[in-house]
């Protein structure tokens, strides 16, 4: 599905202009990101939405070489999960030792 973009946001509508889904992120230094937020419509989630907005934010830090500080909670669940995406964090947390 090919997404939308305008600066802060990667979205998609609808046919009739109806929003679908976005992600939107905020430039906090020259160096930086945060993604605020993430939405996808009830009737979309669960189809891989949310995961190819996220994707379409990762791919433009790794182009610009920005870090992400993920604030929304999808972003942040994300990046729990997924390992091989934690280098982009911008303070990443150490792991917990047993």
């Amino acid at each position: 599905m090919q997404l939308d973009f305008e600066p802060g946001r990667f979205y998609k509508d609808d046919p009739d202009g109806q929003l679908l889904g976005e992600i939107t992120y905020t430039q906090l230094d020259d160096s930086t990101i945060s993604i605020d937020h993430t939405l996808v419509a009830p009737t979309y989630r669960h189809h891989g939405l949310a995961r190819q907005l996220l994707q379409a934010v990762l791919d433009l830090a790794i182009k610009n070489h920005w870090l992400i500080i993920p604030v929304c909670p999808y972003a942040k669940k994300v990046f729990q999960q997924e390992s091989d995406i934690q280098y982009l964090l911008k303070n990443p947390t150490p792991k917990q030792e047993d």
